[in-house]
């Protein structure tokens, strides 16, 4: 049964509360600065990217609090610096929100939702933005990095126009490397993978795939198979190394009926 309203913030009134308490009486939350929680908050967010590919909803709820539990830590810090407090975090996102929505709380139109995107980065450009890729972090994985610039770029109309040309683009990308891969450039080769590799992730946006959630479920995949494979070999006192390939494969095959 899900709380009410008023139980939701009472709950959430509960948790500033023990961040005071915390910030105050403990010695290891009381040393801690916004540089220095920084690589744990990072850390979390993965913990909780890992809890939604996994669908698992109770983990879900638990790695959701530890990023709450972040954002709350962040707030305290801010206020002790007179910088910022919660409240302030709370309004400035439900104004932005409001503004980047007139077709909510104002008298804009729109059919679908490309007609929203559209809006919202032109809305981000009439609010001193220089370039619509400004909002894309320098820091982000290579791969979520290129999503997010093809999909930033795509929102103000620099787009394909049918996925089957996109795959042209994917196949013109593919020959241009076997031909530096023939030619033995090493640095062309690093390119030209490059260009496949953006072009792929862009594939994937006309095909409806998210690139990073399809690649780390084919890694988990793989991490299951494969440890598959070392408890078979231990089964029979035998070391990974010491097998052929032959031998491997058939665990290996006998791992993809196993999680099927």
């Amino acid at each position: 049964m899900l709380n009410t309203r008023k139980q939701q913030l009472e709950a959430f009134n509960r948790l500033l509360d023990i961040m005071d308490d915390l910030r105050e009486k403990c010695p290891w939350d009381k040393k801690q600065t916004l540089e220095s929680l920084r690589h744990l908050t990072i850390e979390e967010v993965y913990e909780l990217g890992d809890a939604i590919l996994d669908n698992d909803l109770e983990e879900l709820k638990k790695e959701l609090g530890d990023v709450l539990l972040h954002i709350v830590f962040y707030a305290k810090i801010g206020s002790e610096k007179k910088a910022f407090d919660i409240a302030d975090i709370a309004n400035a996102i439900s104004d932005k929100l409001i503004e980047r929505h007139p077709h909510i709380y104002g008298d804009v139109s729109v059919e679908n939702e490309e007609d929203v995107k559209r809006n919202w980065e032109k809305l981000k450009l009439k609010e001193g933005k220089k370039s619509v890729l400004e909002g894309v972090p320098k820091s982000l994985p290579a791969l979520v990095k290129a999503n997010r610039i093809q999909d930033k770029v795509a929102g103000v109309g620099f787009d394909w126009e049918e996925p089957h040309q996109v795959w042209e683009k994917v196949q013109e990308e593919l020959n241009e490397l076997n031909e530096e891969i023939e030619k033995g450039n090493q640095q062309n080769i690093e390119k030209e993978f490059g260009d496949v590799l953006f072009s792929m992730i862009n594939y994937a946006r006309f095909i409806k795939v998210n690139p990073e959630n399809a690649l780390e479920r084919t890694n988990k995949k793989f991490i299951s198979r494969f440890q598959y494979l070392e408890s078979k070999a231990k089964e029979i006192g035998k070391e990974l190394s010491d097998m052929s390939l032959a031998e491997m494969d058939v665990f290996w095959n006998e791992s993809k009926a196993f999680f099927k």
